[in-house]
């Protein structure tokens, strides 16, 4: 299992409490935390608290897919359970996700249920976007106007249960367990995308490699959004965009004009996502001082 930590030691805890607490139940496993910089004390602590962890301090911050990547070099299982530091892996969730991968050796990713932390459904696993997605995601206006609307339950697959085992286009690399042999076949994450779509990218590849992206609902994962990434709302924000970006020009790109249009609506929108993390930022900030 590989988790990459920025500033987020007391999610990580509580994760490798959970583990500890069912989540891997019946299962052998080792964990290797990447430290990507972080500014706060007592990672090193790890490694006494929860002797199945080994820590890997990085002098810089490469980002989470270079994070991963140094992860997987290090760890040496069969099998690799990705895993945000703001997660809880539910009782035997572990179990359910190796015991399908070691029955369909076609499934390059496996795929947990994702839940809030009050357990309700995460919306983890997706259509791949297309330029519709763009107007029609989880946080736009459109979306929120109409939930129901036909796209955004096209994309965000909300005209499914979530209750069945299924083969999806891509899921959230929040957990996401990937075999040995799909590393060796599709390779590692790319680490031209520092934070966010990295994960989208990684599944296409796989997809492209002839091998399938498979969710299990009988795995649950809890997770926190934005619990590890509320350190540094703007950087995340300027991440997400540059992979957007990265991501349209590795598997979308169209003529000049299309091309120009994407790049003008991706800066537009960053600017309004930098505009409002900059407003939310102020506002903790001022809570906090008050």
């Amino acid at each position: 299992m590989v988790i990459v930590n920025f500033n987020s030691l007391a999610y990580v805890r509580r994760c490798l409490a959970s583990l500890r607490g069912g989540g891997a139940e019946g299962v052998t496993w080792e964990m290797v935390v990447v430290d990507n910089a972080s500014r706060e004390a007592g990672v090193e602590g790890l490694a006494r608290e929860f002797p199945e962890v080994r820590v890997i301090r990085r002098a810089t911050n490469g980002g989470f897919a270079t994070g991963v990547n140094a992860g997987v070099r290090a760890a040496t299982a069969p099998t690799v359970l990705l895993l945000n530091p703001d997660t809880e892996v539910m009782p035997g969730a572990l179990a359910s996700l190796l015991a399908y991968a070691r029955a369909h050796p076609d499934a390059g990713v496996i795929a947990p249920r994702i839940e809030d932390p009050d357990g309700a459904l995460q919306l983890s696993c997706r259509r791949f976007p297309t330029f519709w997605a763009a107007l029609f995601n989880r946080y736009s206006l459109l979306t929120r106007l109409a939930p129901r609307n036909s796209r955004s339950a096209s994309y965000l697959m909300t005209d499914w249960d979530h209750a069945s085992i299924r083969e999806v286009d891509w899921v959230s690399g929040a957990a996401m367990l990937i075999p040995r042999a799909t590393l060796a076949r599709v390779g590692l994450l790319d680490e031209g995308y520092f934070f966010s779509i990295e994960d989208v990218d990684f599944c296409r590849r796989v997809h492209d490699a002839g091998l399938r992206v498979v969710y299990i609902p009988a795995a649950t994962v809890r997770h926190r959004i934005g619990g590890s990434s509320r350190t540094a709302p703007a950087r995340v924000v300027l991440a997400r965009h540059r992979g957007m970006w990265r991501y349209y020009r590795r598997h979308l790109r169209g003529g000049l004009l299309l091309d120009t249009l994407t790049a003008a609506a991706i800066i537009a929108r960053c600017g309004m996502q930098l505009a409002r993390a900059v407003i939310t930022t102020r506002g903790r900030w001022r809570a906090r001082t008050a």
